[in-house]
């Protein structure tokens, strides 16, 4: 099998036009593009209306998807049964538009929670967007631009398969989230629409975005808020040719990943990229929970904005003390390494001492982008889980006070 990245978002894939519009901080965004579709969901327990509603436009639809409504600028949520009922209405719209059954219309919303939505503004906005679908590159675009909150650039990432028939397998993806990202998808908001014409089954793609999304998008952190919104949805046109559920699965979580990295990115008021690879755990899950308390602790985030390696190798022990695994922590046994983005590394903790915490660890930390490597020392070497997030800076704060 060979991967290739390929230019196009979602509208790479076959079978999918799409377009959105921007007026100041409202959006709206349409995609078209039928077939079979799965969904994870924030578990929030305060559940924005659009995700309640898509939830049983699912199980209503019988696994079928024909068109994504998703809206920017009010989140839609706590907003009791006029918030539902303008779901419905949304999905209607779309449906009227499109000509597709409303039964077959995801919606999706983020922004502010406790307001309602603007109906009027959104009937609007939907005509010039109709108008507009495009199967090419800048209706993909356009999309992941319209969802944009806080971000301060849109994402968007597609790939070509060789599966070795003629035809090749497309799997694009966008995303949109900036702060308020520490999602826990099950049964500022982290959105992710999803789009694949390979020929899969229904449980085979459930099974494939429970994978990648464990691998991905619950994997990232910002600033450790669960939205009411979060929702990723995975929809496969199967225009294209088979693909064995093991090779799709590496071309998800490929696109996946590539889009959760985008969002730690783009933290709000992030100056840093931080990514943290926990081995040698008990078991995988105590890998990925180790791994996401390091980059979920407000000061070690604080710490390597402050370009302190001293604090942060600190406060990444705690972090690793605190978390909440299963198995045992040997302190004797754990050791860290600092790596930065032009090659450098140094080992500051070896077998549970501090080593070098100045110097070559210093120069590390005033990079843009870095690696936290802890080795817990007590499991196989490829027991391992790797987690992604950003700093913590004054502007985090500036951002977030209104």
């Amino acid at each position: 099998m060979k991967i290739e990245v390929v230019k196009g978002g979602i509208c790479a894939v076959k079978g999918v036009r799409a377009n959105g519009i921007k007026e100041g901080n409202k959006g709206l965004a349409l995609i078209e593009g039928k077939g079979i579709a799965v969904g994870m969901f924030t578990i929030n327990k305060i559940k924005a209306a659009p995700v309640s509603f898509t939830r049983k436009q699912l199980e209503k639809g019988e696994g079928r998807i024909g068109a994504i409504i998703a809206n920017s600028g009010c989140a839609n949520s706590f907003t009791g049964e006029k918030g539902i009922w303008n779901a419905e209405r949304m999905a209607e719209l779309a449906s009227s538009s499109l000509g597709v059954d409303k039964e077959e219309v995801a919606v999706a919303s983020t922004g502010s929670i406790g307001k309602q939505l603007d109906m009027g503004l959104i009937e609007r906005q939907l005509g010039e967007v109709v108008n507009g679908l495009s199967s090419e590159g800048e209706g993909s675009k356009a999309v992941a631009k319209a969802i944009m909150t806080t971000d301060t650039f849109h994402k968007e990432r597609a790939i070509s398969i060789d599966t070795g028939d003629e035809e090749r397998v497309v799997i694009g993806g966008i995303a949109k989230g900036s702060g308020m990202i520490f999602p826990h998808l099950a049964t500022a908001t982290m959105l992710s629409f999803i789009y694949t014409d390979a020929s899969l089954g229904e449980e085979a793609l459930r099974r494939s975005l429970k994978d990648a999304v464990d691998n991905s998008f619950n994997m990232i952190v910002v600033d450790g808020d669960m939205s009411t919104n979060d929702m990723v949805l995975l929809v496969s046109t199967g225009r294209s040719g088979k693909i064995s559920e093991a090779d799709f699965k590496e071309g998800l979580n490929l696109v996946c990943k590539e889009l959760a990295k985008l969002i730690a990115r783009d933290g709000e008021g992030a100056t840093k990229f931080v990514e943290v690879k926990v081995r040698g755990a008990a078991s995988v899950e105590d890998a990925r929970e180790v791994a996401k308390a390091i980059v979920r602790s407000p000061l070690v985030k604080s710490a390597i904005f402050g370009e302190r390696p001293d604090l942060t190798c600190g406060r990444i022990i705690a972090a690793i003390g605190s978390s909440a695994i299963s198995g045992d922590i040997e302190p004797g046994e754990i050791s860290i390494t600092l790596k930065g983005e032009n090659g450098k590394e140094v080992l500051v903790v070896k077998k549970g001492e501090f080593v070098d915490l100045s110097g070559v660890a210093r120069s590390i930390m005033k990079e843009k982008e870095m690696i936290i490597d802890v080795d817990m020392g007590i499991g196989k070497e490829e027991v391992e889980a790797t987690a992604w997030g950003c700093d913590l800076s004054y502007d985090y704060v500036r951002i977030n006070v209104g």
